[in-house]
């Protein structure tokens, strides 16, 4: 289900030098920011808690799953080289996989450990908010990297269709209208971190038990529909 030829092509295509210096730029800010407000307010729980989850959570996870999630596949298949990969002998679904698996890595690396390193300079970690939202923006990615990966998979604007759900689906329909936090893959991860922080600073609307089986749902369904979508594009190709 893993092919490491599919993997080291899809590396180098997301960390090329101007893909990685967009996926460094929020890292770098929410390192720059927390650096900033630790110097001018000090340790402070509650403005930890809101940093890390208005600016890395909310914002830094999801867009940088855009960037890793559609850019593990949409890319070759707009401007046709993917063609090439699926003339090897590698099953699709072990394709997806292995981009998906490439995509959740890159997305980790690039918002998981700035988050941990901002959650210590703000606060220490004191009550476990650096280490609950360091595991929340974890458990995210790989819902965000199999999401945009399918979107990627689907449709030549995937960018577009990415952004308008982490930021105005999650960000502004999630903050205005309740019933639409269920359907958030930020409100799924927050469930995680609530029960790792325990407390009031991290909440979410969404108990764990559900919000262990959308991320399981989404992710598992996420990944064989692209598979599928995959096997579509080639037959298409070869007709």
């Amino acid at each position: 289900m893993y092919d490491p030829t599919v993997a080291r092509l899809t590396y180098r295509a997301l960390l090329g030098r101007r893909r990685a210096l967009i996926l460094g730029a929020l890292p770098l800010l929410l390192i720059v920011i927390a650096v900033a407000v630790r110097a001018l307010a000090g340790a402070d729980d509650q403005t930890a808690s809101d940093l890390l989850g208005g600016l890395a959570l909310a914002t830094m996870v999801p867009i940088i799953g855009v960037i890793a999630g559609t850019g593990a596949i949409g890319p070759e298949i707009d401007d046709g080289s993917v063609v090439y990969l699926l003339s090897k002998p590698i099953k699709r679904p072990t394709i997806i996989f292995t981009k998906l698996i490439v995509a959740i890595a890159v997305t980790m690396v690039f918002s998981a450990v700035p988050t941990l390193i901002a959650g210590f300079i703000l606060n220490g970690n004191g009550q476990q908010i650096a280490v609950a939202y360091t595991v929340a923006a974890l458990v995210a990615s790989i819902a965000y990297a199999a999401l945009f990966l399918l979107l990627g998979t689907v449709s030549r604007h995937a960018v577009v269709f990415g952004l308008v759900y982490a930021l105005v689906w999650e960000a502004l329909f999630g903050s205005l209208v309740p019933g639409a936090r269920t359907l958030s893959v930020q409100q799924w991860s927050l469930a995680v971190a609530q029960k790792m922080a325990g407390g009031e600073l991290v909440t979410s609307d969404v108990g764990l038990t559900t919000a262990t089986v959308l991320l399981v749902a989404v992710t598992v369904l996420a990944t064989w529909y692209a598979g599928q979508k995959l096997r579509s594009l080639t037959l298409a190709g070869e007709e």
